[in-house]
Formats: C-alpha cells, structure tokens, sequence
C-alpha cells in the first residue's frame, strides 16, 4: 500500500500478475494456479519477459511463492463460504484476479477490494476494457492511505457489514508499514465479527532465510527503496504470531513456506519449492 500516488497499477503488484503469468508459461505442469487475467490486466510491454525481474531460473522461488499464498487464500475463500461466510476483504488488492477467475464462488461472496485511489481508478476501467466489469457484488474501495484515510470507514461506506463475519486478506503489505501499523492493523481486524478468518503474509529477517536466498532478497530490497516503497518490518514466526494474539485475536496459527511446499509442490519434477523468506499467519476471531 506504500509508495508514490500514481495514475496506474502500483510496480509490485504489476511483478505479482507478471510472475504469475510465467508460473503458467514456463513452469511445468501440474500448476499450483492459472491465472491468465493478471496479465490482460496488467497489459505489459511485448518484452516483459526479458525484464530481469523475470528471469526464469532467478525468480523460480518468488514465483512460487505468489502462486502458493493466492492458491492457498482462494482454497480458505471457499472453505469458508461452504461455512456460510459472504464477505471477502483484500487489503491492498492490487491487480488480484479472484472475482474474474471464479465467478462461481465470488458471484455469491460480497467481495471489497482496497487500494489507492488512482490504482483502483484504473483497474475499474482496465476490468471495463477487458468486457470484465464491475458487477453488484465487487466494490473497489479507494482509499488514500498518503493523505491518513481510514481504510475501516471506507470499507463500511461500501456497505461491508461488521456484523457480519468475512475473509480478510492482506498479502504483500506488511513489510510496507512500521510495526506500529500492523499492529494497529491488527488490532482493528478483532473488530471483525465472531468466526471472521484475518490470512496475512509476512516477511522473515535476512538471517532467518536461506542463505542462498539472501542475495536475491537484498536484491529485492534495493529495488524497493529506489522504486519509494522501502521494507520497514521483519518478523519472525514467533514475533507474528506474539502481535497477534497481543492484538487480541481468539486463535492464531503460523503457515511455513515448508508447510506451502507440502501443499503444492510435492508432486512437481522440477524442484519447484516457494521461497523461505514469506509466510503466513492465520488469524480467528
């Protein structure tokens, strides 16, 4: 959610779309997503694939990662709506493609997407060139976290209920904010209603990856500070999980990048794991 106001998509969630995108054209088979509609969105010059932020064998491991996490949010979507759940939140929604992908689920949820203003300004008329829409049931939710808007209010002027339980997602955001964000991020998430389910990812420490990752995340990181959108919180599983049930929050359960691996990748041939420096934590209130 950081980063410079601008008209269009903000750069990460471009990369996101991107590498899922090569996650369907050069990874083998079985695919842990297929989302195709990222890249319709996201529109990228004809040479996108020669970017080196998508090189193939160098990016293998995020790659993973951004199939796994939405893979793995989509399958608690529908768990939760069979428990009769109807409201799906996503906190700095970027250019996700749920609501496009599987209209057989999402036509039945009440789904809000948060971001910026002029990001979500143009993913409303990017979904309108592409013959997508917005129909009665998706609500983008423009908030300007630059000028201190509440993202609570806003969400509730769009008509979520809080009675209500929901979904909330937010994946790709923490490492964005201070600790004191998350925190207070957090702590407004216990307000949700009993049997609500807060999925939020979360970024390690340099010194808690694989050391052979440790490259390509400094990487990472000095792209971020040049692109205005610098790291600012790390945290252990153990931290993670302390802040949220400081927070207040009923139950809590951490999600490893080895459990991500047991999930999706066991069956692969080609060695295709998630990275170790992104995981989960799973929240109830």
């Amino acid at each position: 959610m950081g980063g410079k106001r601008k008209a269009g998509p903000n750069h990460t969630a471009v990369r996101t779309a991107l590498w899922r995108a090569l996650h369907l054209e050069i990874d083998a088979p079985p695919h842990v997503l297929e989302d195709t509609v990222g890249l319709q969105l996201a529109a990228p010059d004809e040479g996108w694939r020669k970017r080196p932020d998508m090189h193939a064998r160098g990016t293998a491991q995020v790659r993973a990662t951004m199939v796994a996490r939405a893979r793995f949010i989509e399958e608690l979507i529908v768990e939760q709506a069979a428990q009769g759940v109807t409201q799906y939140v996503l906190l700095g929604a970027g250019l996700d493609s749920f609501a496009q992908r599987r209209p057989e689920i999402a036509s039945h949820l009440r789904i809000f997407e948060i971001d910026q203003p002029g990001p979500q300004a143009w993913k409303e008329k990017r979904l309108a060139e592409l013959g997508f829409g917005v129909p009665e049931w998706l609500h983008l939710v423009p908030v300007d976290f630059e000028a201190g808007a509440s993202w609570w209010d806003a969400l509730k002027a769009a008509g979520f209920d809080p009675g209500k339980p929901a979904v909330f997602a937010s994946t790709g955001v923490s490492m964005y904010l201070t600790h004191e964000a998350n925190m207070a991020t957090l702590k407004q998430l216990t307000g949700l209603a009993p049997g609500s389910t807060v999925a939020m990812t979360f970024m390690l420490p340099l010194d808690a990856i694989d050391a052979e990752e440790r490259p390509n995340r400094q990487n990472t990181e000095r792209f971020a500070r040049m692109a205005g959108t610098p790291f600012l919180s790390f945290y252990l599983p153990g931290q993670m999980l302390a802040l949220a049930r400081e927070a207040g929050f009923r139950e809590v359960s951490h999600i490893s990048s080895g459990d991500m691996a047991e999930l999706y990748f066991t069956s692969r041939s080609d060695g295709l794991r998630p990275s170790s420096a992104e995981e989960l934590v799973v929240a109830k209130t």
